[in-house]
């Protein structure tokens, strides 16, 4: 039948399948009409497969066969095949297809966990697969054809899902390799790749080749800007330009419902309504960026106790210590930004605002033009089930490689909100540093810590006097190279590891010693790490035989808290230019004083 034919109209048949359905049985099942080889199918499914039985049906049909269908119960695969089953048993089916797809894989990669996990957890997945096609060939005796697993719907890392064994696209790709090494070693077993289907689904608007033939693209036009897309969100994120912090509101868009009118009680979350689960969904989402060290933050109209009692809902998944600033009042939505971004003491540039009323977006779009601001809804339509595309197709924060300190950093942000409180009950600064009981570690670029130092180039702003940016490759090659001095700096404290926080990278040339870079974290600002950072540097000077340290800063509309920092540390300036940059000299001398006081340093 040409309607079942390639290419064919999708939602014609979905619409018409009982009068198709019927022309086939009357045009070839008829007198004179080719007779129909009668098979029965066994669908075990891990999800609702009675659309796919109805329409695999008319397909079946139009290839001359007649089938006829057992099903299994919703998500009943497993116990299906594994328990002795008395229906499935007297049905004697004549093949069996399992529908299990990616949402029936029960346990992937956290990001706490190591290789090993990761890979005690891929085991224990492929043997649950493995022992049920065990049991259906020793029971049944008939072919089995089981899906492998198609990708999911979003990458929380962007590319690096394919690449860090904690993505869920990496895991999925071994599983695939797995299901396929098991199809390859035993007959009668046959996999149903929609992991191609899927992508193919979306390849086949994308790979026109007759662009290919005249013009040799690689891709259609119309894919190009997609293309370009994806691969903009690689390169900024190379360059520093990810964003740093989601600011979330409540209301319809964390829940369903209003909470200050109909009572945390009474909110759509949870697993008893679709909606409900729709938004249990998309706080998960939101809550896994907080492993990527994403900080999460609240920006809502509401009094503060109607929002912590939200986001105590038992089925919610956001609770409120996931959070590390709460704005939950009356004030402009525009204000509120601006406080968090202070708060964090990062950019407003780093902000992405998420927010179902297309009002308070227009607003804060107008107000804090830096921030991203997302259209999750078009007018007045609420589309919560589109909220996770939307917020993953615009790549705010690709990842393209994953610290240990960059899991930590929500970790950090809350231990600062302790140091800040601990500051106010002292008078003199000094005895509250001594109170925070600091360590650092200040060494030479290491293997170990290669991937977080780029990354920190290529993030610090503020507290970055050249606002030079390396690749993890420039650093290594730096690591390694003798006419360089190179030192990052950890810290820690009683509250907490703030990670590595300041990098120097200085030229040797002579008995001079050219500083290229020198940035700190703007999350341990006044605590001394730069004075210590200096001790450093001068001891590592005199180790090579430098005499003098020439150091630049040159000026952007973000550095401006720097412009004096050589003189702090007892440089001299030497020259100025009209745009601004400074060039500062340093004589290591022999009675040379160490700044720092307050921090134990390598002990």
């Amino acid at each position: 039948m040409r309607k079942l034919e390639y290419p064919f109209d999708s939602d014609y048949i979905l619409k018409k399948s009982k009068r198709i359905r019927r022309e086939l049985l009357e045009g070839r099942g008829g007198a004179g009409g080719k007779q129909f080889l009668k098979k029965k199918i066994a669908v075990l499914g891990g999800s609702t497969t009675h659309d796919i039985i109805r329409i695999l049906d008319l397909f079946l049909l139009d290839q001359g066969i007649e089938a006829e269908f057992y099903e299994s119960e919703y998500a009943q695969y497993w116990q299906d095949a594994m328990f002795d089953n008395g229906e499935l048993r007297a049905f004697a089916p004549d093949l069996i297809y399992i529908h299990t797809t990616s949402r029936n894989i029960t346990m992937y990669p956290a990001f706490e966990d190591g290789r090993e996990q990761v890979q005690d957890k891929l085991s224990h997945q492929y043997r649950h697969f493995e022992v049920m096609w065990d049991k259906l060939a020793k029971d049944y005796h008939c072919p089995v054809i089981q899906n492998n697993f198609e990708y999911p719907g979003y990458r929380l890392m962007g590319n690096r899902e394919a690449v860090d064994f904690h993505g869920k696209i990496a895991f999925i790709n071994k599983l695939n390799l797995m299901f396929a090494e098991y199809a390859e070693s035993h007959e009668n077993f046959y996999l149903n790749d929609i992991n191609y289907v899927a992508a193919s689904y979306g390849l086949d608007r994308w790979a026109d080749s007759s662009y290919w033939h005249m013009y040799k693209y690689a891709m259609s036009m119309q894919a190009i800007p997609e293309f370009s897309y994806n691969l903009c969100h690689m390169i900024k994120a190379v360059f520093g330009k990810n964003k740093k912090a989601l600011v979330l509101d409540l209301d319809n868009t964390l829940w369903g419902g209003i909470v200050g009118d109909d009572g945390p009680e009474n909110l759509e979350l949870g697993q008893e309504t679709p909606m409900g689960q729709v938004y249990q969904e998309f706080q998960s989402y939101i809550k896994a960026h907080k492993d990527l060290g994403i900080l999460l933050n609240v920006n809502s109209k509401n009094e503060e106790e109607n929002a912590i009692a939200g986001l105590q809902h038992p089925d919610g998944v956001l609770k409120p210590e996931d959070f590390i600033v709460i704005k939950a009042n009356w004030e402009p939505k525009s204000q509120n930004m601006a406080e968090i971004a202070s708060a964090l003491n990062i950019g407003k540039d780093a902000l992405v605002f998420v927010d179902d009323n297309p009002r308070e977006r227009e607003i804060v779009r107008t107000q804090v033009p830096e921030a991203a601001v997302p259209e999750i809804t078009r007018g007045e339509a609420l589309a919560p089930d589109k909220f996770i595309k939307i917020l993953d197709k615009n790549g705010y924060f690709e990842v393209i490689s994953l610290s240990e300190d960059d899991k930590k950093r929500n970790e950090m942000y809350k231990a600062n909100a302790l140091r800040k409180s601990q500051e106010e009950s002292f008078g003199d600064y000094r005895e509250f540093l001594k109170s925070l009981e600091m360590k650092a570690v200040i060494a030479g670029f290491d293997p170990v810590h290669f991937s977080r130092i780029a990354q920190l180039t290529n993030k610090s702003n503020q507290f970055n006097l050249t606002t030079r940016r390396f690749t993890q490759a420039e650093i290594e090659k730096i690591a390694v190279d003798p006419g360089y001095i190179t030192l990052y700096g950890r810290l820690t404290d009683k509250f907490g590891d703030n990670g590595v926080v300041s990098l120097v990278v200085g030229r040797i040339e002579g008995d001079i010693l050219h500083v290229e870079l020198w940035l700190m974290s703007c999350r341990v600002l006044k605590r001394d790490m730069e004075f210590a950072m200096m001790d450093a540097l001068v001891e590592a000077g005199r180790e090579k035989g430098i005499l003098q340290i020439m150091g630049y800063y040159y000026p952007t509309p973000k550095n401006g808290m720097v412009r004096n920092f050589y003189e702090i540390q007892g440089f001299t300036k030497v020259e100025e230019d009209k745009e601004g940059n400074t060039v500062w000299r340093f004589d290591i001398k022999d009675d040379y004083e160490k700044k720092n006081g307050v921090i134990v340093v390598n002990e």
